[in-house]
């Protein structure tokens, strides 16, 4: 243990709760405890939509995308409490178009995805154990984001849906629609069809596992490996003030069950609050048109070429709720490191070679102008669209399991050039 360490996280979570208590007003002080909860659960859990491509490709795991398929399924059933007795067009539920842009970003999302090795919210947990490579991305991916808003706003192959239903006419399908003879107003078919849909990509996924293991390709995560092995804490059998009461509570990794369990409360609070969902990309477009009017750009200028409004670029930061939440997951992450005595031993200032560099700036800029074509990230046309029953999520896991893949053959193709 290192106890400067740990009583540091301890502090800054301290001066988080107190400032933001203090300065921010409740509906985005709720943001920022939800971004908070979320960054900590990522960290803890070692959880990453990310990896569950690159891990199947790389080394032959496929734990966490059947444990990430347990979550969708698990989110969408409790997301049902807030739906049943609604008119869902009441809420800001992400039913998504399904079109070209949801092809074509899906590929580039995932294509980017396996050169960063992280996603929109991953890159904000990345920062806690590295500066140089996130920094990039971060940039790059808000440069991404920026450049996809006109395209987003207005071309028809991104904004407009080939297929849609009753609910969400002309802007995608629901999939309560799907039954309308279905006794709780079409949402156990939906859930049946949840289950089905996540069900059949975790016995995909499984098989490729086996065969990886049959073919003695599968290598498997340090990780995961770490969670199997460690052994369960009782925490009767030590007095609360003691190293073995504080390693169960702050130190020990989650399972990946443990970490799922808490993102799916996260969520349901997130929308039993707020009505909406868990987004998490656009704010990085909007931070890049900040930096351009710190450098003197005009924020009409940026306003007119965005389709998007100057307050967009030049409200408050922290009134933003989305720009707190994100900061929130960022923060979370940094404190569960610091109480885990892994923030400083872990930190890096790595330098970058060249042609890293240049695969760190075309993933981030295929990853923000994908968000863009798709209309999300893996949270915000992924995860957020299956718990809201929109299939789009499910054709944008295709597309983007798809792109990790061809990003993943190409990357290798480049390091053995």
């Amino acid at each position: 243990m290192n106890k400067v360490e740990n009583l540091s996280g301890f502090l800054l979570l301290t001066v988080i709760l107190i400032a933001g208590g203090s300065a921010l007003e409740p509906d985005i002080f709720f943001r920022l405890l939800i971004g908070l909860g979320l960054g900590y659960a990522l960290t803890r859990a070692a959880l990453g939509f990310a990896g569950s491509v690159n891990r199947a490709y790389r080394a032959g795991s496929t734990k966490l995308m059947r444990a990430l398929m347990l979550m969708f399924t698990a989110t969408a059933i409790a997301s049902t409490a807030f739906l049943y007795n609604q008119n869902p067009r009441d809420l800001d539920l992400w039913v998504n178009p399904i079109n070209a842009g949801l092809i074509l970003g899906g590929l580039l999302f995932g294509f980017g995805m396996s050169f960063a090795s992280c996603c929109a919210s991953g890159v904000l947990t990345y920062f806690s154990s590295n500066l140089t490579r996130p920094a990039l991305i971060l940039t790059c991916f808000g440069a991404g984001v920026f450049l996809g808003f006109p395209l987003q706003a207005t071309q028809p192959w991104i904004t407009d849906t080939l297929i849609s239903t009753q609910t969400y006419a002309n802007q995608g399908v629901y999939l309560p629609d799907l039954f309308p003879s279905d006794p709780m107003k079409g949402y156990f078919g939906a859930i049946v069809l949840t289950a089905l849909l996540a069900a059949s990509v975790s016995w995909l996924a499984h098989r490729y596992e086996q065969r990886r293991r049959r073919n003695n390709t599968y290598i498997g995560v340090a990780a995961e490996h770490a969670q199997a092995v460690q052994q369960p804490h009782n925490l009767g059998e030590h007095p609360f003030f003691s190293r073995q009461t504080y390693e169960a509570l702050f130190v020990s990794r989650w399972s990946m069950t443990t970490g799922i369990a808490v993102i799916v409360i996260l969520f349901v609070l997130l929308m039993g609050v707020t009505g909406a969902g868990w987004g998490a990309s656009t704010p990085f477009g909007l931070w890049f048109g900040r930096l351009l009017i710190a450098f003197g750009a005009d924020p009409a200028a940026i306003a007119e070429f965005t389709h998007r409004p100057v307050q967009a670029f030049t409200m408050p930061f922290f009134s933003h709720p989305v720009n707190v939440q994100n900061i929130g997951i960022m923060l979370g992450s940094v404190v569960s490191l610091l109480l885990a005595g892994r923030f400083f031993s872990g930190m890096s200032k790595m330098r970058l070679s060249l042609k890293e560099a240049m695969l760190l700036v075309i993933a981030g800029l295929a990853m923000g102008l994908g968000t863009r074509f798709a209309n999300g990230c893996n949270v915000g046309a992924l995860f957020t669209p299956i718990a809201n029953f929109s299939l789009s999520g499910w054709i944008f896991l295709v597309f983007m399991v798809a792109g990790g893949v061809i990003g993943n053959i190409t990357g290798k193709r480049l390091q053995q050039a």
